[in-house]
């Protein structure tokens, strides 16, 4: 079990998430925000946590006014603050994990274009980009990477050749429009970027409807062979005279058993998901039994699974920017050049980013010699038993100056 929307616990706690750095604004400003995040979606079955590095860079934090070198340790402080937390847990919950947050290089621009792909910058910006923010982050100790709203499977291409490099194991999906991605390549292709990597151990979607999912995963597992990965949004709609995202129902329960029967092993919720929401989730999960023993494709015929409650009306308004187009999904007003629109128009009123039994399915994770598995299935994220030091004076952030502390 993944978790859910991170940003989504963190406004349910009334955290501002305004501004290019989204939850990352708060690995300086609020990060027990982020801890208290994470608690929560363990407590609600969650078995990884996903650390707050989505929106993470040294170019974003230096242009919010902090140094480079005070950038680079902001980076990643998400992985260890979701590490402790971790920690915490360990007697009661052993063998949970954290998964480090690698957003696309459209997420930094903070203009829409992580929804549209084609950057129009050259591989070598991005394989600059994406190596140094791999390099901070793999130094932080993080059990896996989640490489996540991929939109473009030209930028796929860059990540994939630099994960090898890292060699840290990696589940790996895109945000999709039916059967393209965000950048309008047909779904075989840009899984085909993904396969005989020997980095990536689990290949599907994210951050996309969740109508589209089952399409998406089969095509997933059909070219790749990997086991799949699923965490859609939540429905909702933008208003735009209140200015906010306004939740439509939870995600439909109805849905998983055939995500499931298709081939997905790592299930969870991306935005507009909460704890409630991955509770719901955990516990039909736990309910499907055509995993093992059933074919890919399988109809899952029940009905009756629990469906989370609605979120409050005081948990249904969001960040209120200034603009009357709604933001992206890290907080940063949506670009309003025609492409983002016709792009956010696609996502057929659902908000762009809201910016997650059997034992086979989403076991607990067992520990074996000196390495940490996850479950008896095909999902097998191995890593050693040993993670980095942290110097804890090392973790101590401030902004460069005044000036940089107002904007952070």
């Amino acid at each position: 079990m993944l978790d859910g929307g991170l940003s989504t616990a963190l406004e349910q706690q009334g955290a501002d998430l305004s501004g290019a750095l989204w939850t990352a604004r708060l690995l300086a400003a609020e990060p027990e925000r982020i801890a208290a995040a994470h608690r929560a979606f363990f407590g609600a079955g969650a078995q990884v946590a996903t650390a707050a590095s989505y929106q993470a860079s040294v170019e974003g934090f230096v242009a919010a006014g902090w140094g480079p070198e005070e950038a680079r340790r902001l980076v990643g402080r998400g992985v260890r603050i979701a590490r402790e937390v971790r920690d915490e847990l360990a007697e009661d919950r052993p063998g949970l994990l954290v998964a480090a947050s690698v957003g696309p290089y459209g997420a930094y621009l903070a203009d829409g274009s992580e929804y549209r792909g084609r950057y129009g910058v050259p591989a070598a910006r991005l394989r600059d980009f994406h190596g140094r923010r791999l390099e901070l982050l793999a130094a932080a100790g993080p059990d896996l990477l989640a490489v996540e709203t991929i939109p473009d499977a030209d930028e796929a291409a860059v990540l994939v050749a630099l994960l090898e490099e890292i060699g840290l194991p990696a589940w790996f999906s895109f945000s999709v429009l039916g059967a393209t991605t965000c950048a309008g390549q047909p779904l075989a292709d840009a899984y085909a970027v993904l396969a005989g990597s020997p980095a990536v151990v689990a290949a599907g979607v994210n951050c996309s409807d969740q109508v589209d999912v089952l399409d998406a995963v089969r095509t997933a597992v059909a070219v790749t062979g990997l086991p799949a990965v699923a965490y859609p949004n939540r429905g909702g709609s933008w208003d735009a005279g209140a200015k906010r995202w306004v939740y439509g129902d939870p995600l439909d329960l109805a849905l998983v058993g055939d995500w499931l029967s298709a081939g997905v092993r790592l299930v969870g919720g991306c935005c507009g998901t909460g704890p409630a929401d991955v509770a719901a989730l955990a516990q039909r999960v736990a309910g499907h039994d055509g995993v093992a023993a059933g074919e890919p494709g399988q109809q899952d015929e029940r009905r009756d699974a629990p469906q989370p409650e609605a979120e409050p009306e005081q948990h249904q308004q969001q960040v209120e920017p200034d603009d009357a187009v709604p933001p992206d999904h890290r907080g940063a007003p949506a670009h309003e050049e025609q492409g983002a629109e016709r792009q956010l128009a696609r996502h057929q009123g659902q908000p762009p980013h809201l910016g997650r039994g059997h034992e086979d399915l989403a076991p607990a994770v067992a520990d074996e010699g000196q390495e940490r598995v996850v479950g008896e299935g095909p999902v097998d994220l191995r890593v050693g038993r040993d993670q980095p030091e942290v110097d804890p004076a090392h973790d101590q952030v401030e902004p460069s100056d005044d000036r940089a502390a107002e904007r952070g």
